[in-house]
């Protein structure tokens, strides 16, 4: 009988395990039912955690580790990495949601994305005359205020302490930060495509899921207003601006251009060629529901997967959709961790619960080892 070659894309399982362990883990039981299957792992990210790491395993290079200063000063340690003349960077390293320990207590307000700057600055210095920041996963909403300070921006507000700092702020001067990037390539790598600020904007949007009071959008939203007409108010509207609070504006105001993240790690995985060459694609995230549409790992797997004329099926911590929403998304299956093993068995020993619904799936979807 021929083997079955199964090509292994998944995304992160938030705050469980990293796009290479979920990887590992499917391959763990799927090898269990079927060990005589191929296995091709492509991890994968969309530009938010673990964008780097993804990368680094599809591209090697060389991984350089700097200390930043993360979102309420802390100082932490990050990456870039260097693939030839490019560089890539991940904003969540230096600003991202898992350096907070308590969304709750409005911290938001003054969280600052200068780190994500001081990452621009080492890749630059480095030598790279190309950087391309992953955004996703931020505790931010300064507009990429604190991202323009650490490259020389200067203002008569404050600028490094999230919009809190943005009350009393009237002009800033953006020359010094383009002019410390001038000759590099900036792409912003984000699937986010809200503008910076209004009803569909960084704060209302995404600001709850960090910690932002209803009573306070409003205000906040009004210092991000204050900001971009000091800045560019034009660029505030462009498409990715509202990216990662705001970030993906701070880097448009540099001249960078945005690129969706999840076809940027598609094109350097070479997932196309490879899902080509399967017979099944596999990919999952932590949650899988409607809102895998926009831009997330799922669902540019299943694009490339039915480009390639291959079926596609998801395994995720939950899955939340019926049959017919997981068909628009391009899945002819889901599969869900908890369903299969509890949700305290999930959390406890998310690698094994995966292996374990990596085993069920691969009774369904290959060829039995034997009978």
């Amino acid at each position: 009988m021929a083997v079955m070659r199964v090509l292994v894309a998944p995304d992160k399982f938030a705050g469980t395990l990293t796009a290479v362990e979920a990887a590992e883990a499917i391959a763990e039981g799927w090898r269990r039912r079927a060990p005589d299957d191929e296995l091709d792992l492509a991890p994968m990210a969309d530009g938010g955690p673990g964008f780097v790491d993804v990368l680094h395993t599809a591209l090697g290079g060389e991984v350089h580790v700097v200390t930043v200063t993360a979102v309420h000063g802390e100082r932490v340690p990050a990456t870039v990495l260097r693939v030839g003349d490019t560089a890539y960077v991940e904003s969540a390293q230096a600003c991202g949601l898992h350096l907070v320990e308590d969304l709750e207590a409005g911290g938001v307000e003054v969280a600052s994305t200068t780190g994500v700057g001081e990452l621009v600055a080492a890749a630059v210095d480095g030598g790279a005359t190309r950087v391309v920041v992953g955004l996703g996963g931020s505790a931010t909403n300064d507009g990429g205020a604190g991202l323009l300070a650490a490259l020389g921006a200067t203002s008569d507000g404050v600028l490094v302490e999230g919009p809190a700092g943005f009350g009393h702020l009237t002009t800033v001067d953006l020359a010094p930060a383009r002019e410390r990037v001038a000759g590099v390539e900036l792409v912003l790598a984000s699937d986010v495509d809200n503008p910076l600020t209004g009803l569909f904007g960084a704060t209302k949007t995404y600001g709850p899921q960090k910690g932002v009071r209803e009573e306070r959008i409003a205000e906040i939203d009004a210092a991000l207003e204050r900001f971009a007409v000091a800045t560019d108010r034009r660029l505030s509207l462009e498409k990715g601006a509202g990216a990662a609070g705001g970030l993906g504006y701070g880097l448009l105001c540099l001249g960078a251009r945005r690129e969706p993240g999840i076809a940027l790690v598609v094109d350097a995985v070479r997932l196309a060629e490879r899902a080509a060459a399967a017979d099944l694609v596999v990919t999952g995230e932590g949650a899988f529901d409607f809102s895998s549409r926009s831009g997330k790992v799922p669902y540019g797997v299943a694009e490339v997967a039915a480009a390639a004329l291959r079926p596609c099926v998801a395994l995720a911590g939950q899955v939340l959709v019926g049959s017919r929403e997981m068909r628009a998304l391009g899945v002819e299956s889901a599969y869900s961790m908890v369903d299969l093993v509890g949700e305290e068995r999930s959390f406890a020993d998310p690698a094994g619960a995966l292996a374990d619904l990596a085993a069920r799936v691969a009774r369904t979807w290959s060829r039995p080892a034997s009978e």
